[in-house]
């Protein structure tokens, strides 16, 4: 597989570097993960894992996330803390990833009817942005309209998607409905038929919207549940997706086998196989937030469940040293602030979350897709 030496830069990457990424995956069966985010711990550790993983990565904010990022003092009257949290992030992200010396996907997730201030505001502040750099703040944003009818789904999709091509934003938007629940949006008891998308249905949306650019993807719906779920519960069709492309190639008599750009949702407990389906027929992202959260949480867990070598060169249960600031293992007055200080626990958190980060970079083939000898300035 060739490298991405040479065609995108590290750092957030946006406009033409952006389609020339998404070009790459979909021509090499890759696909990026793209990981929720909910704070500059969780964000630097998928930095992190990028970085030591030599891929390009997707971080994403959710509405809650972002209202989570701006802090919970915040009220989130007309959106106003997911505006700013997600613009607070962007800013770190922005920041950071050329430090970290990979290229970054910067994207915020599902945004329903409902929350279309949120989407608003964050385009508000790429059109500021752009005015002062000649590039949005963001890399992409999704309009998730999947609980309205087709026509409005659309028609709302390309009167955004005009406005976002002016300052060169990537649309995701999706059709056919992911089950399950995330971020306050349910759909637990949705008809099974919903969740699966047509061939024609895929097709009215790339052939409106590739009229005004080509900067969009779609996720159609094959079966997908956000969250984990007992095996049975839920039927993935990965193959659908390239029916999908087949019927858009015939009706554009493209050369393209896969001519349009799909997105996976509700990853979380797929199978390597049923992932490696959907990248082979044009995933070109797959969202991963459930299986990140509980790493994290599991970091945790090890960490205060595990063991610790005491000053009498014995293991001793970690916990003991979290019992209160003082007494330990070493002694009933020596203090306990190396092992409470957050920054140590957090790492712990951190570490976690990489190490299942790297196993979605590799399911998706996107492991050292910027090549042995990646160098950047």
């Amino acid at each position: 597989m060739p490298s991405l030496q040479g065609i995108v830069p590290p750092g957030v990457v946006t406009g033409k570097n952006l389609l020339k990424l998404m070009e790459y995956c979909r021509d090499n069966e890759v696909a990026l993960p793209a990981f929720n985010c909910t704070s500059s711990s969780t964000i630097n550790a998928i930095l992190e894992a990028a970085r030591d993983i030599k891929s390009p990565v997707i971080i994403q904010f959710s509405n809650g996330g972002a209202a989570f990022m701006a802090g919970k003092g915040i009220k989130n009257t007309a959106e106003k803390a997911s505006i700013l949290g997600a613009i607070a992030g962007a800013q770190h992200v922005r920041l950071m990833a050329k430090h970290y010396g990979v290229p970054v996907v910067l994207h915020s997730d599902h945004c329903a009817k409902k929350l279309i201030p949120w989407f608003d505001g964050m385009i508000e502040a790429s059109e500021a942005y752009y005015k002062e750099h000649g590039e949005p703040l963001f890399s992409s944003h999704m309009l998730d309209l999947s609980e309205e009818y087709d026509e409005e789904n659309i028609t709302t999709c390309v009167k955004y998607f005009k406005r976002m091509t002016k300052i060169n934003l990537w649309l995701e938007m999706e059709i056919g409905i992911t089950g399950g629940e995330e971020d306050g949006v349910c759909n637990e008891n949705v008809d099974n038929d919903k969740l699966y998308t047509s061939p024609e249905q895929v097709w009215s949306v790339h052939e409106q919207l590739s009229a005004i650019g080509p900067m969009f993807s779609i996720a159609a719906a094959f079966g997908n549940v956000h969250g984990v779920y007992q095996a049975g519960n839920v039927t993935l069709q990965p193959e659908r997706l390239g029916k999908h492309q087949s019927f858009i190639k015939e009706k554009l008599g493209s050369k393209l086998d896969k001519p349009t750009y799909l997105v996976m949702h509700g990853g979380s407990g797929s199978s390597a196989a049923e992932i490696q389906c959907a990248v082979k027929h044009g995933v070109i992202k797959m969202n991963i937030d459930t299986d990140t959260q509980w790493a994290y949480w599991q970091g945790l867990l090890d960490h205060y469940e595990g063991k610790t070598k005491g000053s009498d060169g014995n293991m001793h249960p970690t916990k003991e040293w979290y019992q209160g600031q003082i007494g330990n293992p070493d002694g009933a007055s020596k203090p306990n602030k190396k092992q409470y200080d957050p920054r140590v626990w957090i790492r712990k958190c951190e570490s976690a979350m990489i190490k299942r980060a790297n196993e979605s970079f590799v399911s998706l083939n996107a492991k050292n897709s910027l090549g042995d000898n990646w160098t950047f300035e």
